[in-house]
């Protein structure tokens, strides 16, 4: 039987903070599902603990971990089927990583969060207005088209 070649994988994994609020454990539920499926991890630690743009399986923050590992290209879609039936992971992205050597992916951080830039209400544009660039909806959408019935008028 031939030998399966090893990929290199990133894999990101959002776990719900109801499982566990331990970077620890939540890093052992992820090195434990790639285990399972043949893979070697090379590096794995917590990325982040945010919260979420909107709920996920009911929870509004999760623990992001990321795992750098290797693995047969074949057990990567079973992997995955089994982190998403998992109740402990509420998504899961891998990518494969075959570009990155060990000092980047020990190297890889979080982004900071940036803050979202608010407006002024008269910043804003307004629907009911007409638009300097002509027709009568706001500019975005252009001048109104005549229907059928309007033009048999």
């Amino acid at each position: 039987m031939a030998e399966k070649k090893q990929r290199q994988y990133e894999g990101m994994f959002l776990i719900s903070p109801a499982v566990t609020a331990d970077a620890e454990a939540a890093i052992k539920i992820v090195r434990s599902k790639i285990e399972k499926h043949t893979g070697e991890i090379l590096v794995i630690k917590k990325w982040d603990e945010r919260k979420l743009n909107y709920e996920i399986k009911g929870q509004k923050r999760g623990t992001y971990i990321i795992a750098y590992f290797t693995a047969p290209a074949a057990n990567i879609t079973p992997l995955e089927r089994d982190v998403t039936l998992s109740e402990d992971v509420l998504r899961v992205l891998i990518t494969d990583a075959d570009h990155l050597n060990k000092e980047e992916m020990e190297a890889v951080e979080p982004q900071p969060i940036q803050p979202r830039e608010e407006r002024n209400s008269w910043d804003r544009p307004s629907w009911d207005t007409p638009s300097p660039r002509g027709g009568d909806r706001g500019g975005d959408r252009g001048p109104r088209r005549e229907t059928a019935d309007a033009a048999k008028d």
